[in-house]
């Protein structure tokens, strides 16, 4: 067996705003992408001029079925599913109508990244398609509900922007499906400007060297292009460098046919994309007439590589170092540091969390990804004392699930949220709207986790490290801690008596006893 066929498959789902994508692949020892297959199903997610506010049944539907057929193939090939979801459902009201259903239906857990965390991923999987790691390239993906727009040079993102402009959501904004006149195209433009202006002159001030577009629009403008030049299209359009006036002259004569028929017949049109592509080729005309650059680079691989390689990366670090990733840990480390968290309090709290859940694995049967959210809630949990010292686990959640947060999907944030929200006070109730909202299994997680975070805050309740470490001793049904003074002649008697207080959480969620001892 050579070390492709020993490599894991990862399963990569796009949960897009116009199209789902599926490709399962792995990465060879080289870090080369071996793909297995590639599906995609036009689903229409998302279908708004304005926000998204919900998804529509008929859409969820659609949506449900078509990853209902992605699992099955995944699993198949035995694959690793990680499934994303951007615009549509990061935007939804009923967003978790729509996952709730994917779990049940389908047992995919999808994450919600923002779109920070979406314009990351796509670098990191440009990254991997072109020789553009010690350049300065801008990367633009327009999707059907955003277009990502970022700033990469040696693999550290300089600058991302997300913008509420896609395909669909400017065609059904300025009615560009089918019939569109100089008035509409005249709004639109007028529309991209006024958002975009100020982003673009910030774009030129950080500077670029090279320009690289990806995702569908981009991709299938690449295609009529080559045609409208009389050059082969080959099956792979990975690394083709187009003149950037060329691009312009195929937009322009997209613009100009006047319906959606005209449209179609134009050589090279995806006939599925057909009657959101002018939304689209407004957005790029943007672009490229504001960009000081002549020339574009095509990458085939963007957010759903981006997927693979960053759940690759994070296996293989969690495995070997057992904490947050180097990306994961700099974030939780940096929004700590800015709102002036005690490290010496919370790096002990994190210590003993660990100790305790590593103890108790049998216990609540958790794993480690949910190791890594209660870390990040160990650092994070008093960052809300910035605020106010009165309330400040509730100002907690609420800064941890409004702050930027690269490495961590929308989801995870929310998750590592309301653990520190619940480190102290109230346990969580269904009448908390922040708790309310996740998926019930998360909130058995978040219960649990609490529970654990709860004890360690009240071991370390002076903050003063009077316990320097614990023992934990468990039979499944009771659970023994031992606390160990940091000195033996001064007894940690109010840290015995900070752990008492705050052990109920953790007996409630995990079914056992809890005794300190010292």
């Amino acid at each position: 067996m050579n070390e492709t066929e020993k490599a894991p498959l990862i399963a990569a789902i796009d949960v897009g705003t116009n199209s789902f994508h599926l490709i399962i692949a792995s990465v060879d020892s080289r870090g080369m992408l071996q793909t297995i297959l590639r599906e995609k199903e036009v689903v229409r997610l998302g279908a708004s001029g304005g926000d998204i506010k919900y998804l529509s049944e008929d859409a969820i539907q659609r949506g449900v079925q078509t990853l209902k057929r992605f699992a099955e193939i995944a699993r198949s090939k035995g694959a690793e599913i990680r499934a994303v979801a951007t615009s549509a459902v990061r935007e939804a009201l009923n967003s978790n109508q729509f996952i709730e259903l994917v779990k049940k239906e389908t047992d995919i857990d999808i994450e919600v990244v923002s779109g920070f965390e979406e314009g990351r991923l796509i670098y990191l999987g440009t990254l991997h398609s072109l020789p553009i790691v010690n350049q300065k390239a801008i990367v633009i993906d327009i999707g059907g509900g955003s277009t990502e727009t970022i700033i990469g040079k040696d693999g550290e993102i300089l600058y991302v922007h997300s913008e509420k402009i896609g395909a669909i959501r400017l065609t059904v904004r300025f009615g560009l499906e089918d019939e569109i006149d100089e008035e509409k195209v005249k709004e639109c433009r007028k529309y991209i400007r006024g958002v975009w202006t100020p982003i673009f002159n910030k774009i030129n001030q950080i500077g670029y060297s090279t320009l690289v577009g990806t995702a569908g629009t981009i991709l299938n403008i690449a295609v009529m292009t080559l045609m409208q030049n009389g050059k082969p299209v080959p099956d792979v359009l990975n690394g083709y460098t187009l003149e950037t006036k060329d691009v312009l002259k195929t937009i322009k004569k997209i613009i100009s046919a006047k319906n959606l028929k005209e449209r179609k017949q134009i050589p090279g049109m995806d006939p599925q994309r057909a009657d959101i592509i002018v939304g689209g080729a407004l957005i790029l005309e943007y672009a490229l007439e504001n960009l000081e650059i002549d020339k574009i680079h095509i990458s085939t691989f963007g957010l759903r590589e981006g997927i693979v390689y960053d759940t690759l990366e994070k296996r293989k670090e969690i495995e070997s170092l057992k904490h947050l990733g180097r990306l994961r840990e700099s974030t939780i480390y940096s929004i700590a540091q800015n709102y002036g968290v005690n490290l010496k309090h919370s790096n002990h709290i994190k210590y003993i969390a660990l100790k305790i859940f590593d103890a108790t694995r049998h216990i609540h049967n958790l794993g480690v990804r949910e190791r890594e959210w209660l870390e990040a809630s160990a650092i994070l949990h008093d960052v809300g004392y910035l605020i106010s010292v009165e309330q400040h686990h509730k100002h907690s959640y609420y800064i941890i699930s409004h702050c930027i947060m690269p490495g961590f999907t929308k989801d995870e944030q929310e998750i590592i949220a309301n653990i520190a929200r619940y480190h102290r006070k109230s346990h969580p109730k269904k009448k908390h709207e922040n708790f309310q909202k996740l998926p019930e299994d998360k909130q058995e997680i978040v219960k649990k986790l609490a529970g654990i975070l709860r004890i360690a805050e009240g071991i370390d309740r002076r903050q003063v490290q009077a316990v320097k470490d614990i023992e934990v001793v468990s039979n499944g049904k009771s659970v023994t801690i031992k606390l160990i003074p940091a000195n033996k002649d001064e007894m940690p008697e109010v840290e015995l008596w900070g752990a008492e207080r705050r052990k109920l959480l953790f007996e409630e969620s995990m079914g056992v006893q809890v005794k300190f001892v010292i």
